[in-house]
Formats: C-alpha cells, structure tokens, sequence
C-alpha cells in the first residue's frame, strides 16, 4: 500500500509539473541562443523579449554585426563556431555564406507564407535561407528641413543629382551597409554598370556625409543633420511612425527582396534556431514587423490586415519593386568589388568628388541660356571624367579578378595588402587624376561664360 502510495503522489506530481510547464516542457530547446546580426536595437529588443517570453528557459543573444562585418565574422570563427543563427535584410550576404559552406538547410514548419513576394523567391530555393519580411530602398527627408531649406521634394534618384540638393544628402558606404549594398547593386543593375556609377557618383558629389552605419542615415534626417537619406524602407517607415516629421519614398528604380534568417553551421543550439525561425514566421511574430519602432513588411499576406492605414502592400501594389529583376547571382559574383570600386571612388575621395562635381554644376549653370561650343564641350568632358569607372562590368564579374578583393577598408588608412592594394591603388591614381582635371576644366569653362 506504501509502494502504491508513493507511486500515486509521483504521479500526481508529474501531472502537476505538466500543467505549470505546459507546451514549453513539450517543445523543449536549449537555454541560450546566439544571432549575428545587422538590426538596430529596437528590433533586436522587441524580439529577444517576446522570444524569452515563449521560451522562460533560454536567454536570446544579439551579437550586433554590421552584414560585411558579420559574413567575416562567421568566416573566420568557422572552425570553433559559437553562433547560431545569421539575421540580415540583404539576401546576397546569405548567399555569400550559403557558397562558403557556413549554412545548413531547414524546412519551415509555419504554413501561409507565399513561395514569393513580387518577382523574388521568399527563400532560398535550395533551403539553406528564409525570407521573415520584405525589404524596398529608396529616399527618406526631413519635411520640416525641406520646407526651411525651400527645397523640393525628391522623388526619384535622378533628383538626388541636381544642384539643389548639395550639401543636403545623406548615405552610408555599401562595405559598412549591406542593405546600401542592395542599393547601390539596384540601381547598377536598373541602370546598367557605367550609367548606374555614373549615377552613384552624381550624387557622391551632393552628399553632405557618408555615415559610418546605416543606423546613421535616418538618425541623421530625424535630427535635421541633413535633409535627405537613402534607405531600407523600415528606416523610414518607422521614423515616420514613432513621430519624426519624416516622409518614405520608393523611386520608379528599386528592388523588393526578402529579408533573411538562416542557421549557421554547427550551431551549438539547433533546436532554439529552429523555434525562433518558426515563431517569427508565426502570426505572433509577423505582427511583431508592425511595431511602430519596427515597420517592416511582412512575408505573411494576411499580417497586412493590421497594418496602418497608408502602409505598403508588395501583395496588392505589383508595382512596388517591379522595375528591376534582381539577380543575386550577379550581385555575388562581383560583391566585393563592388563595395571597393565604391569606396576608391567615392568614399575615400568624397572631397574631391564633391569639389568636382560642384564645379560642374556651376559651369552648367553659367552655360544655361547661352551659346558657347567651347565651353559646353570642355564641361562634357569634365562630367566625362568623373564618370568614369577603372574596370567594365564583365571584369567586374570574373572569378579570378573577384576573388582578389577579400579585404575591405573600415576606413582610408586601413592597410590593405597584396594584389587588391595594387589594383585599388591604380583604382586611385586613375580617380584622383581625373576629379582634379574635371574641376579644372569645368572652372575654366565658367570663366569662359
């Protein structure tokens, strides 16, 4: 009667150990679970918070990572890794990752996520990604700055060339940002290489700063620092939403890409991964996106019923990223070169590009209105040089070329060895030459007029 006894309370305690524990004792994971990541805190908080929320045994760690510096991260701690998740807005950085060996595949168990969002796979179509929201770029401001400033409001990236806005524009590098990446090989590819550089460079020289995160962007048109941003769409967005006077804009020439979230590589808590890929896919989690400090676009259709009035809709506006068909094997091949081709050009020799393209403008504004062949073909000349790029698209892309560029600058006196600092070095020469013959032509064109 003892043994049955005790056997009954045993029993019992189980049965009452279950019901205080519930489905987080059937659904154990781990006690800990570590993400790389680009995101700001507001999102990384509000996520980490509701996680630990469902799971009270696991702590969420957010190991904060610009993308570049995240993919390299994981690179290199690849031997005796301790991370086990990669979460970032730009797909090519995953797949960057993917073509390394550093990802391992996962089906995702949530049902109603639509196989894509515009022309885009939402993940990657060999399993090793998946897509958690959507992603558009283009222009944010500062409405009471454009309004003290009586500046015009930008609408499409042609607008961010013209003369009235230097000194008013904001941007961070493509090898600090990799959703600056995403727009910088947007409009490459929109646009084409030589018209797409010709068009970053343009308004390179309108830039008031190149910010050194991405966070720094819509900090900078919140805080009226400068009027005008490029960026992710949710910067915008959320500004907007958490009361800055702030308005978004997506121009005729963007992109709509997932947003991602993979498993690394001999993750040391796999099963902690897995429920956080399925609880931000859940209806929880997606309307977890519309936080106000948040705002992101999520994958699922049916969150955008609780969306904000005015909110966009990639599943009812098809025109919403529909000018440019990315192609994500393109942006990888030449990833890297990219992100140098951008700071040898721009970044590292912002003041010259700036002098110059200012002499420009003011050469072209003396000439309006007036008749004078020499002078008009001695600016053609300067914009010329300016517009100039050292490599053609097809080098660009080239395996052997590519892989040289595997070191990028955090800034101008970072020392880069070996073949990339010979090549980025006649990148240089060729581009500082030309900045200073471009201004002088341009400044003896004024005199002429």
């Amino acid at each position: 009667m003892l043994k049955r006894s005790l056997a009954g309370l045993a029993g019992a305690l189980a049965t009452l150990s279950l019901a205080l524990t519930g489905p987080a004792a059937a659904q154990a994971i781990e006690d800990k679970l570590v993400i790389v990541t680009s995101y700001p805190p507001d999102t990384t908080t509000t996520f980490k918070k509701a996680f630990e929320k469902k799971y009270p045994g696991t702590t969420v760690e957010m190991l904060k990572k610009k993308t570049t510096a995240g993919i390299k991260y994981l690179q290199e701690t690849a031997g005796n890794n301790t991370s086990d998740m990669f979460w970032a807005s730009a797909p090519d950085a995953f797949e960057v990752l993917k073509g390394d060996g550093l990802l391992v595949k996962y089906k995702v168990k949530v049902k109603g996520i639509p196989e894509k969002v515009g022309a885009f796979p939402v993940n990657d179509p060999d399993g090793y990604y998946k897509g958690f929201a959507a992603s558009g770029y283009g222009i944010m401001w500062n409405t009471r700055y454009l309004k003290a400033k009586k500046l015009p409001v930008p609408k499409e990236w042609d607008d961010l060339t013209k003369p009235v806005y230097f000194g008013h524009v904001g941007m961070s590098a493509p090898s600090r940002s990799g959703t600056t990446h995403l727009t910088v090989e947007t409009l490459l590819q929109g646009l084409g290489w030589e018209k797409g550089w010709a068009l970053w460079k343009a308004i390179g020289g309108n830039l008031k700063t190149i910010t050194e995160r991405s966070f720094g962007v819509p900090d900078g048109v919140n805080t009226g620092q400068f009027g005008i941003g490029i960026v992710i769409d949710f910067f915008g967005l959320s500004s907007k939403a958490s009361g800055y006077p702030v308005e978004f804009r997506y121009p005729t020439v963007t992109t709509l890409v997932p947003a991602n979230i993979a498993i690394v590589k001999n993750a040391p808590h796999p099963k902690a991964a897995a429920a956080f890929i399925e609880f931000l896919l859940s209806p929880e989690g997606q309307a977890l996106l519309l936080s106000p400090k948040i705002m992101r676009l999520p994958i699922n259709p049916a969150t955008y019923a609780k969306a904000p009035a005015g909110f966009p809709n990639p599943y009812k506006d098809k025109s919403l990223g529909a000018e440019v068909k990315f192609d994500l094997a393109l942006s990888k091949s030449r990833y890297n070169v990219v992100n140098s081709l951008f700071d040898v050009m721009i970044t590292y020799r912002h003041d010259e590009l700036k002098a110059a393209v200012r002499a420009i403008q003011e050469a072209e504004a003396a000439l309006a209105g007036k008749s004078n062949a020499e002078a008009a073909a001695l600016i053609k000349e300067a914009r010329a040089l300016v517009d100039a790029v050292p490599i053609d698209a097809a080098k660009a892309s080239q395996p052997d070329f590519a892989k040289i560029f595997k070191k990028k600058r955090k800034k101008k006196t970072t020392k880069i060895t070996g073949r990339q600092a010979e090549i980025e070095r006649e990148w240089d020469d060729m581009v500082k030459a030309n900045y200073a013959k471009a201004k002088a032509l341009a400044e003896k064109a004024k005199s002429m007029l």
